[in-house]
Parts: C-alpha cells; sequence; structure tokens
C-alpha cells in the first residue's frame, strides 16, 4: 500500500519522480538480484493488455508465435562477427550445468537473431518454403551497467519477430510494414506520439543492413527508443547457410528482418503521462478502466451503497456495446475503516482513469460523479445509459491523452537554422528534439554525442521532415546528406 506522502515533483527531479512513482504505484520493485525487478500485478497488467494488443496485430499480418531455448551456444553468436562484437559486452554466459564444466559454454540469450535463423534453416528446402513469420515472447538477458525499473534491467520481458524472404524487397517491405504496426500501437493505445524514421550506421543494430525506429519524447524532453525494426539482409543467412532454391532451381540465402518492443513500453508510458499526482494510464491499457468508490457514514448506507455499486459494476461489465470481448474493466472499492479520500489519492497514483464516487445524495439522484484522471475535471452521469456514457468518456480520455502529449512534443521541438552554439545550450538546458541538418560523416555524429550527449535518434520518415530541407550540417557545416533529429535519449 503507498503511503500518503507527496511524490517528488517532475520539475524537482525527473529520475527520482520516475523512480518513487513506479514504486509507489505498484508498477514493479526491486529484486534482491542487483539490476533486475519484480514486476508487480498493476505493470504486469499493463504488459498483458499490450501483450494482447500486438499479438492480435501480428497475427493480423500473418505472423505465427513460437518458442526458441534461453540457451545459445557460444559458438552462435560468433558465427555473425558485428552481431558478437555488439552484444559480447552484455552476454550472461553458462559454464557449468549439472556440476560439471560445460564442453562448450552457452549464451543466455541477449536476442535469438542466431538460433532462430539455425532452424529456419533446417526448416527451408524451397521458395515454396517462404516467407517464414515467427513471433516470439520471451525474456532477454543483457548484463548492464547501469539500470533503471522498466528502462534498462539485467532481464526484461519483450516480443521479438523473425522472419526470412526470397527477395530484399520483400524483406524491406515488412521491416518497415512492422515499424508501421508498432506506431501504430503506440499512437492508438499507449497514447504515446512516436516518430518513426532510419537508424544511422552507428545506431543501427549488430548485424542490420539497416534500422528503423520508433522515437518518443518523453517529459524531460529527452527521447525514448521505444520499438526497432530490421532488415537484417542476408548477413545472418549467409552465416547460418539459411540456403533455399529459387524459382529458377538455383540456390540463394535468404533475406531476414527481426523487431521488438519490450517492458521498456511500461516506462514510456509512465515518463509520457505520469503527473505530480502518480500514473495516469490510457484507457485501452488500462487493467482497471473505472473504479467504482461508494461513500457511507453508518452501516445502513454502507448496506445501500454496497448493494447500488455493485449494481452499477454488473451493468457497467455486462454492457457489450464494444463488443462480447471488450467489456468495461470495472473495479468496486468496498475496504472499511478507510476513508474515501484515501481511496481517491490511492487510484489517483495507481493511475485509474475514471472514477465513480457514489454516495447518499448521488443515489437518491440516481447517478454517479466521475472524476477523469487525466484532467481531474468532474461531472455527474446519471445511471441511465451509464455503460455507453462512461465508454465514450474512456474513448475522449484516450484521446486527449494522445493529443496533449503531440501537442508537448511539438512545443518543445526545434525546426529551422540553430547555430551548433545554440544546439549545445539547449541540449545543456532544457533539450528537446532537434530537426537539424547532417553531412553524414560519423565523426560529425561522434563529436556531437561527445560535446553533448546528443545522438541521431532517426532520419525521419517523409512525414516527419520540415518544410524545407537543412541546407548545412549542423556540426561541420558541410552541404546536408540528410535531416536528422538530435536528441538526447534514455
Amino acid at each position: 500500500m503507498a503511503d500518503d506522502k507527496k511524490l517528488t515533483t517532475r520539475a524537482e527531479d525527473f529520475s527520482a519522480w520516475y523512480n518513487e512513482l513506479v514504486l509507489r504505484s505498484e508498477l514493479a520493485d526491486y529484486s534482491p538480484v542487483k539490476g533486475s525487478m519484480v514486476i508487480r500485478p498493476n505493470g504486469y497488467g499493463i504488459w498483458e493488455r499490450m501483450q494482447r494488443a500486438l499479438d492480435d496485430m501480428f497475427k493480423e499480418t500473418g505472423h505465427q508465435n513460437a518458442y526458441f531455448p534461453l540457451f545459445i551456444p557460444e559458438s552462435f553468436l560468433k558465427k555473425e562477427a558485428q552481431h558478437v562484437e555488439g552484444f559480447a559486452p552484455e552476454c550472461a554466459v553458462v559454464t557449468h550445468g549439472g556440476g560439471k564444466e560445460l564442453e562448450e559454454p552457452l549464451v543466455v540469450r541477449p536476442t535469438s537473431e542466431t538460433i532462430i535463423y539455425h532452424m529456419f534453416a533446417k526448416w527451408t528446402q524451397s521458395y515454396r518454403d517462404l516467407p517464414i513469420l515467427i513471433n516470439q515472447w520471451a525474456n532477454v538477458v543483457r548484463w548492464e551497467m547501469r539500470t533503471r525499473l522498466f528502462l534498462r534491467t539485467l532481464e526484461f520481458l519483450w516480443q521479438e519477430g523473425h522472419t526470412a524472404h526470397a527477395t530484399h524487397d520483400e524483406a524491406e517491405e515488412e521491416a518497415v510494414r512492422m515499424l508501421n504496426v508498432y506506431r501504430r500501437f503506440m499512437e492508438g493505445w499507449m497514447a504515446m506520439p512516436v516518430i518513426t524514421g532510419l537508424k544511422s550506421e552507428s545506431e543501427k543494430f549488430a548485424g542490420a543492413l539497416r534500422t528503423y525506429s520508433c522515437e518518443a519524447m518523453m517529459q524531460d524532453n529527452k527521447a525514448l527508443q521505444a520499438g526497432t525494426s530490421h532488415n537484417l539482409g542476408q548477413n545472418f543467412a549467409k552465416a547460418f547457410e539459411l540456403q533455399f532454391q529459387d524459382e529458377k532451381g538455383e540456390m540463394a540465402f535468404a533475406w531476414n528482418t527481426s523487431w521488438g518492443v519490450s517492458t521498456r513500453m511500461v516506462g514510456g508510458l509512465v515518463m509520457t503521462h505520469g503527473d505530480d499526482n502518480g500514473l495516469r494510464t490510457p484507457p485501452r491499457l488500462a487493467p482497471i478502466e473505472i473504479v467504482i468508490v461508494p461513500i457511507w457514514k453508518n452501516d445502513d448506507e454502507k448496506a445501500r451503497l454496497t448493494a447500488a455499486a455493485l449494481k452499477v459494476k454488473d451493468e457497467l461489465t455486462s454492457w457489450t456495446g464494444r463488443g462480447a470481448t471488450d467489456r468495461l474493466r470495472v473495479h468496486v472499492d468496498l475496504r472499511d475503516g478507510m476513508r474515501s479520500g484515501a481511496k481517491y489519492y490511492e487510484w489517483e497514483l495507481r493511475g485509474v482513469p475514471l472514477r465513480f464516487e457514489l454516495g447518499p445524495k448521488d443515489l437518491d439522484k440516481q447517478a454517479v460523479f466521475a472524476a477523469r484522471r487525466d484532467t481531474r475535471e468532474k461531472q455527474s452521469l446519471p445511471m441511465d445509459g451509464l455503460p455507453a456514457a462512461a465508454a465514450a468518456l474512456l474513448e475522449r480520455i484516450q484521446q486527449d491523452m494522445f493529443e496533449a502529449a503531440r501537442a508537448r512534443r511539438e512545443a518543445n521541438s526545434v525546426r529551422g537554422e540553430i547555430s551548433y552554439a545554440q544546439f549545445r545550450e539547449l541540449m545543456e538546458g532544457k533539450g528537446g528534439f532537434v530537426y537539424a541538418g547532417w553531412c553524414g560523416d560519423a565523426a560529425c555524429e561522434a563529436k556531437v554525442k561527445e560535446d553533448t550527449k546528443a545522438t541521431i535518434r532517426v532520419m525521419p520518415d517523409p512525414e516527419f521532415r520540415s518544410p524545407v530541407a537543412p541546407a548545412t550540417c549542423l556540426c561541420c557545416g558541410k552541404p546536408s546528406m540528410a535531416e536528422a533529429i538530435w536528441a538526447r535519449a534514455y
């Protein structure tokens, strides 16, 4: 149970606010193993809602779920040079099992490209076996040195999609399709606006031909890489002899993609929407959408209001206006010996989108007093037609949260001419997204990172680009090769 001490404010210390909020809204707790976490029911309920929505989207695009081993032979990682170089510092390695030293060390999966493409090679003989469209829900381990709940932990939960195709263009189409699936989910379910685009060579996934990313702005104006999709080219296919006989009867290497999002999205949700009173959960991802708090002063009122609250819950949860499989998720708070104000405080902290207060006067009027979590606006709603009204209000909350986050991002984005000195001052101060030119030289990218800790988040897709393309590189002043979004990031 959360205490009644106020949270550190975002303005005072954003990092401390985030950590306190995750703990006190009962999303997660620290594990005895340093750097790992326990996901509590409130946090896991959000993750479950994320899983369900994404899993439906993956299956709509033709993907099937499978499962691959946690342990990967060390030799597999070494087969793809860039891949092992990228992940070796983060790998956990098992050298003993059953009381004996293993003949070959086993890596606890940091990601599953190697084991999956080994299996794809076994299953593929002809072009008729392609495409292979597989998704896996799993845990992975990366030995991070600096950890933070949800954002960066030794072990985390995720999904990783892996596909094999006959041509480069099919793989490219798949990588972009799944990037857009992520964007649709993040904006439609998380109410978190994202910018999509291409990563630079230095920021792409180890072993990929190219990497696409969804980048979101948090309330401290830092970027969060919320999801990535990779065209892996033929690198892994060649390393694992993933070949097929094409329509001409000739042998060819397959083209692969991989794409993933993780429990990091829960952290992104907190930093996009949370306020100084606690969590604010978008209704579509809330384990509880509506909490009903009956208010009584004596036993007679308690009996009457309890019965009324349970009846309201039954009417809400039995309503099928959103479809038989998407019922309103409702909880009635019947705890005794706790003041209603304390209950309100706790449900606000936990981020429930909508609270219905039900006192004797409300019951006499056959109404509930509704309080929105996002804006804290209140209004009386009649019990007659309440399910439809509640569902409409939840949809309004969902949309308003998205629009507020998008407006905040745009208010903290800089386009047009900006000097390097101005850019450095901005990054050392309030931060934000800076749309500026880049000459394409990795040396300029590295200098900006060294000077400011800012990186190229993406070279944005056309719909996000500035009306007038920047002419010169932010760093060196030479002609610009591409527009890039520069920001400090998690």
